[in-house]
């Protein structure tokens, strides 16, 4: 007997700063992928010291360096004027303002395709070099006077290049790391010629730094920093401090689990910092804190307990500790109080979509992104006293004659009985009499988390399907982002047969309403969805076609070969030598004897995340079995598909697999050129 579920439109009332593009769109082109690749978008966004400019990044799309760069551009909130800051095609990135507002910094590979550190005059001229690092710089801040500015490199990005020419390329596995150190610039010095920089932790220190910040004096840097610079080392991450007259360090915080990125309190007597609070396994669906601590040592105290999800910091004022968090699919400004650890939320209205948020010297002023179904991501200032946002940016005109699917949070109840939300993309001329073919596309993470913004379009052209006649469901499965640590929890010991329930049971309760059609249904994913579309590939016959991008096939050929190892262990609890029935549980591989699904799979070469014997595995068990499979590999890269002509053919390769099993195209021959074609 067939369960009906009942699903539930969720008002999404947003911010009246944003643009109302898309309400009538007749007669309106769709995008292609093209299209879709090329638009511009904004972020980075850092308001100035005195809250007068904003300068953020804006990303184009060089086909002909195959490339997306980004430019710096600032807006003077006075008079309204944008200006264009820089055009090296090579871009730029980690914007920052000089602490008198006259210089905006950056990060950018002009010279040996070497990150350094440059700096512009907001009165004109050109950018000028700082930094001559050996290993290039990470990260970097700026002296609270304006006078130094500390970064992190690695020396040992030289150290190998040297060895490579004696001995060849080679790796010692988990020991062959390039440690990230601290060293300071005098910035006086350096505009006059670029400096190597002076290393400030010990040449021999046993960890690697990360998040760092200066002392309100300019005495002290406060840092974290791990045993090794990869994530199974990310649990060993404690807090130190180094004192600048004799380069002594100290560690501050040393407690199981990580601890990180550590912010001065205005008086500099307490640091602000991320922390497990001891949690050590479980700590990849466990929620995080931000905890206080005296700059002297002694005991650990979180102050955001009370709020049930990611706290990530933004600034400490007289009001409190201000971070960004989600709730469901909204995201907003909260702040806490330091002493009490009350949490209040600063921004509105509920349903409100705003991230990469700073805070001016007097914290009294925000810049930020906001997002919207209706708009593209637009660059927005607004007072926190009186929150009502006020846009600075116009990508939107981009997509004005576009015609692009609505978008609107919906929810359902799961097999368990557990409520679970996705975003539904529609037609704009939706008709609910009609049957119509249903994609549902699933974000990676576990814990990330799908919105009901534009664009849409990464790996996935979903408005070119919604505008062909398709409704499109992006699922947030149980270990999502956004609904709390209990939440995230419900995968432990049950990925992937939860999220497989999560993911049909919001097909049955669109098909109960009506307007799917039910021999027309689809899944894709990249990732962690790339692995939920192969559990739904091998475990389910209710789809007419599948897309598995990146995604894990077998659990203990991900164990063994990944570059985060615990991550498996924490949501299954054990290695598959001392628990291989959680491992047959959860690994789309062992229920590919009854697998029929025709199934895309796309993979990166060089993948270290998700290792491709995944995706060979998978390709040759479907094959055994007379299952129509075809899998793609797009060289040169890991995880992610990160340039727009390989992004293109991604894009396209999922475009021409479901245009034939759901619309019934022709399939192109994916090995010839020309096959896929959708360019403007």
């Amino acid at each position: 007997m067939k369960t009906q579920h009942a699903i539930t439109v969720c008002c999404t009332a947003l911010l009246v700063c944003t643009p109302p593009l898309l309400h009538a769109q007749a007669g309106q082109r769709s995008p292609s992928v093209d299209s879709l690749l090329s638009l511009r978008s904004v972020g980075s966004v850092r308001i100035s010291p005195d809250a007068h400019r904003v300068a953020y990044l804006v990303t184009n799309t060089d086909w002909q360096q195959d490339a997306f760069v980004s430019q710096l551009w600032v807006h003077d909130l006075r008079t309204a004027a944008a200006t264009q800051l820089t055009r090296h095609e090579s871009g730029v990135s980690q914007v920052e303002w000089s602490p008198d507002g006259g210089w905006l910094s950056f990060i950018s590979m002009r010279v040996e395709q070497k990150p350094q550190l440059y700096a512009i005059a907001l009165a004109g001229g050109e950018p000028v070099r700082l930094t001559n690092a050996g290993g290039g710089v990470s990260s970097y801040e700026w002296r609270a006077d304006g006078g130094a500015i500390a970064f992190t490199s690695s020396p040992a990005v030289a150290m190998r290049k040297s060895r490579d020419t004696t001995l060849g390329g080679f790796e010692v596995v988990r020991r062959d790391f390039s440690m990230q150190q601290l060293y300071t610039i005098d910035v006086a010095a350096a505009l006059g010629a670029p400096q190597a920089g002076t290393l400030r932790t010990p040449a021999n220190a046993m960890y690697s730094v990360s998040g760092f910040e200066w002392s309100p004096d300019g005495a002290r840097i406060a840092f974290s920093a791990a045993t090794l610079p990869d994530a199974p080392s990310a649990n060993t991450a404690d807090i130190y401090i180094l004192g600048l007259a004799g380069n002594d360090v100290r560690r501050i915080v040393a407690q199981p689990g990580a601890d990180g990125d550590p912010h001065w309190s205005p008086d500099g007597r307490q640091l602000v910092f991320s922390s497990a609070m001891g949690e050590v396994r479980g700590n990849y669906f466990r929620n995080t804190r931000l905890a206080v601590v005296d700059a002297a040592g002694g005991a650990v105290r979180s102050i955001t307990s009370q709020f049930d999800e990611q706290p990530a910091f933004v600034g400490w004022g007289p009001a409190g500790v201000y971070f960004a968090g989600s709730q469901k699919t909204a995201s907003h400004l909260f702040v806490a109080d330091p002493v009490t650890g009350k949490v209040s939320r600063v921004t509105g209205p509920e349903a409100a979509m705003i991230g990469g948020i700073t805070l001016d010297r007097a914290m009294a002023t925000a810049a930020f992104v906001i997002a919207s179904p209706d708009a593209l991501p637009e660059v927005a200032v607004s007072p926190l006293a009186q929150f009502a946002p006020r846009l600075v940016t116009t990508m939107s005109t981009q997509v004005r004659d576009w015609r692009l699917g609505s978008r609107e949070v919906v929810k359902w109840k799961s097999r368990d009985g557990q409520e679970i939300e996705g975003i539904l993309i529609k037609p704009r001329d939706f008709d609910p009499s009609r049957k119509y073919p249903l994609l549902c596309v699933i974000h990676g993470g576990p814990t990330g988390i799908d919105r009901p913004v534009l664009p849409d379009a990464r790996y996935y052209p979903v408005d070119e399907w919604v505008n062909r006649g398709a409704v499109v469901l992006k699922v947030n499965y149980r270990g999502s982002a956004g609904y709390g640590e209990a939440f995230r929890a419900l995968n432990y010991r049950n990925l992937g047969v939860g999220d497989a329930w999560d993911v049909v049971s919001g097909v049955d309760a669109l098909i109960a309403k009506g307007f799917v059609d039910p021999a027309k249904v689809a899944s894709m994913g990249w990732s962690q969805g790339g692995y939920i579309s192969a559990f739904l590939t091998t475990s389910s016959t209710r789809f007419a076609a599948t897309s598995v991008g990146a995604g894990i096939s077998d659990w203990r050929t991900y164990y063994y070969n990944t570059d985060i190892t615990p991550f498996t262990v924490q949501y299954l609890g054990a290695d598959p030598v001392a628990d291989p029935a959680i491992y047959a549980k959860t690994s789309p591989i062992d229920y590919v004897r009854t697998a029929k699904t025709p199934t895309l799979i796309q993979h990166g070469e060089l993948d270290r995340r998700v290792p491709i014997a995944n995706g060979y595995q998978l390709r040759q068990a479907l094959e055994d079995r007379g299952v129509p499979v075809e899998m793609i590999v797009y060289k040169g890269y890991g995880h992610g598909i990160t340039k727009p002509k390989s992004q293109r053919a991604v894009m396209q390769h999922n475009l021409a697999w479901f245009n034939h099993y759901i619309f019934g195209d022709p399939l192109p021959d994916f090995t010839r050129a020309g096959a896929p074609v959708d360019q403007d």
